[in-house]
């Protein structure tokens, strides 16, 4: 690789994991490990704050899941990745812009608009999308302050682990939360909630499920919640179904799970006892997991939601989803769409709106007839659609990152004309963007954290975090923070 391409400039566009897998699989392969190929890579969010679906796609009370900012936040307090937040490709930075500054650029933007489901109704007063939902209970900048929960019966379409998100926090009370990150407008939103029963519907069967064994179980947590099954859901389950059930370890785990709730209802049943929550306890809320279920209609009147339609589906003789003709409306008050998200597009980059992502060949952006992009490439969900769990990611980055090294070798693409890595601070500043960086992130952290140690949880206990919402609040935090670092290493040199 000519030592006249030094350093390589590589710009990706969203701080998720998509991007931030992207750039460290870069600066881990070979030709940069071994001093062949030296590189600078910037990494934008249009965000004040890093982590893209971590921080605002992932339920708060999913530790496991959150976990993952942790590893994120290593790879970019190295240093040897430049974060620039608060900076939104194509109103702050275009296409342009990039071409000029940078020899690449990967796009990374995810997909967190809400897929449509296509059924009457669908558009009533009271029928949300899930990513909306998500976006709020997430203190995303860019939604709503207050939500309305009303609703006393919800209904939860879908069988994934959103829908299983949703209707987790649908199901705790506001002081159970207390012990995540949410922010205090969402705990008063959950606290006054007025939730009594929240149905999850799924087309097909409890084998076909996409929730882990755990997600499963947390399910059956929240305390005063009893969950309700029907056992219509398991009878239908042929043996030929069952004993692939057993054959899977995960599939199998995750049914016994269903069997035991509806083995424990129907004894309690049988004795004549009151339902109880999983410890014991007064149940204030259930909820209600429905198989077999294919939406036909939200019912309404006046413009609002008053139920749903659905009909009863089956498995056939090659284990196709078929309809059975049978149809079952249910009152509702809400229903939320859970069935799955769909990337937007972005200005100037070929898009299929169909599949919701950008045209690419093994991540190298095409045109619509397969025309490479030189120097344009994509990873994550935006690349393959939102599919798979996060992990997938690194895999796609390999791919990406494999492409890219691949032309960079046989030295197809274009140089930047602009080469100093301060000229796009310099233009950002010139537009009035108030860009945030990695220093500016640290100080937002150390906000947050102080928020939660300054507050209780319903135990009286000093929380982890308190999310920081407002976007200017956010940004004038990050901007002081960077502010005070720079004086800092001032003074250093000094």
């Amino acid at each position: 690789m000519s030592s006249s391409q030094q350093p390589f400039r590589l710009a990706v566009i969203g701080s998720g994991p998509a991007g931030v897998y992207a750039a460290e699989t870069l600066l881990r392969s070979a030709p940069v490990k071994g001093g062949e190929l030296e590189v600078s890579i910037d990494l934008f969010d249009k965000y004040p704050a890093p982590f893209g679906l971590i921080r605002y796609g992932v339920a708060p009370d999913h530790p496991r899941i959150k976990g993952i900012i942790t590893a994120l936040h290593r790879i970019l307090g190295r240093g040897d990745i430049r974060f620039l937040g608060d900076v939104e490709f194509g109103t702050d930075l275009t296409l342009e812009d990039l071409r000029t500054h940078y020899d690449a650029v990967v796009f990374a933007t995810g997909a967190l608009k809400d897929a449509d489901l296509h059924i009457p109704g669908i558009d009533l007063e009271g029928s949300f999308g899930a990513a909306d939902f998500v976006a709020w209970y997430d203190g995303n900048p860019d939604y709503p302050r207050s939500w309305d929960l009303s609703a006393e019966q919800v209904a939860v379409i879908g069988n994934g682990n959103v829908a299983l998100d949703i209707a987790r926090v649908l199901s705790k009370s506001g002081d159970e939360m207390l012990r995540t990150e949410i922010p205090q407008n969402v705990h008063e939103g959950l606290a006054a909630a007025r939730t009594t029963d929240v149905h999850v519907f799924g087309r097909r069967g409890p084998a076909q499920t996409k929730f882990s064994p755990l997600e499963a179980r947390e399910l059956a947590h929240p305390k005063g919640l009893q969950v309700v099954m029907d056992p219509r859901d398991l009878e239908q389950v042929t043996e030929a179904e069952w004993e692939a059930i057993r054959a899977d370890k995960r599939t199998d785990q995750v049914v016994q799970t269903f069997v035991g709730w509806l083995e424990d209802q129907q004894a309690r049943e049988a004795a004549g006892e009151e339902p109880t929550d999983r410890e014991g306890g007064p149940v204030s809320r259930r909820l209600h997991m429905h198989f077999w279920h294919r939406p036909v209609e939200v019912l309404g009147e006046d413009g609002k939601v008053t139920g749903m339609r659905f009909e009863r589906t089956r498995l056939d003789a090659d284990g196709n989803l078929e309809g059975t003709g049978e149809f079952v409306d249910y009152e509702l008050d809400a229903v939320y769409r859970a069935v799955g998200y769909h990337g937007s597009e972005l200005p100037g980059i070929p898009y299929d709106a169909r599949r919701g992502v950008i045209t690419n060949s093994a991540g190298r952006i095409t045109e619509a007839d397969g025309t490479v992009l030189p120097g344009l490439y994509t990873n994550g969900w935006i690349k393959r659609g939102p599919v798979g769990l996060i992990g997938a990611t690194k895999s796609d980055a390999l791919e990406t990152v494999g492409s890219l090294l691949e032309d960079i070798t046989v030295g197809s693409l274009p140089r930047a004309e602009v080469r100093d890595d301060e000229a796009i601070l310099r233009l950002l500043e010139d537009r009035g963007v108030e860009y945030t960086t990695w220093d500016g992130w640290m100080a937002l952290d150390a906000h947050e954290k102080a928020l939660g140690a300054a507050s209780k949880d319903a135990d009286g206990e000093p929380r982890a975090r308190v999310k920081v919402v407002d976007r200017e609040e956010m940004v004038r935090i990050s901007r002081e923070g960077m502010a005070q670092a720079a004086a800092g290493e001032g003074s250093a040199g000094a």
